[in-house]
């Protein structure tokens, strides 16, 4: 086998290397975002219970139609605790940020204010909301 020979096969298999892991890079993105994001999205919790029942239970066409509106009330009281629990976060957090900002200095409680600009959930179609640290009372230090 000559050196050039040697040089085409090394350079296939680095290609072929590098295409499988750009092949498996992306595939596994795609999984990620199904697992993360498709999967878990609550606005489908009653489809997913209706596909799970159905599949796991073989359930008859019947069946299905009787208890679609069981898990379309179960799936929309879960969407009510998961709003309300979201709620009950910001203000325990929201409550917190303003006790501590008491006992900050001026440049803290801006970072404070960046820090939670950074965590709060305008990214999910709420809004950004607005917080205000309250100022601490003039006393010497």
């Amino acid at each position: 086998m000559n050196g050039a020979l040697k040089w085409k096969l090394v350079a296939g298999f680095v290609l072929v290397f590098l295409a499988g892991g750009i092949a498996g890079a992306a595939l596994g993105g795609l999984y990620a975002r199904h697992l993360f994001f498709d999967v878990h999205h609550s606005r489908r919790v009653g489809e997913r219970m209706k596909e799970r029942f159905r599949a796991e239970l073989s359930l008859t066409p019947q069946q299905e139609t009787k208890i679609s509106p069981v898990i379309d009330r179960t799936a929309a009281q879960l969407q009510e605790i998961r709003r309300d629990t979201g709620r009950r976060v910001h203000e325990i957090v929201a409550e917190a940020h303003k006790e501590i900002a008491v006992n900050l200095t001026d440049e803290q409680r801006q970072k404070l204010q960046q820090m939670a600009d950074r965590h709060r959930p305008w990214r999910h179609g709420r809004g950004p909301r607005q917080f205000i640290p309250e100022s601490p009372p003039s006393t010497p230090r």
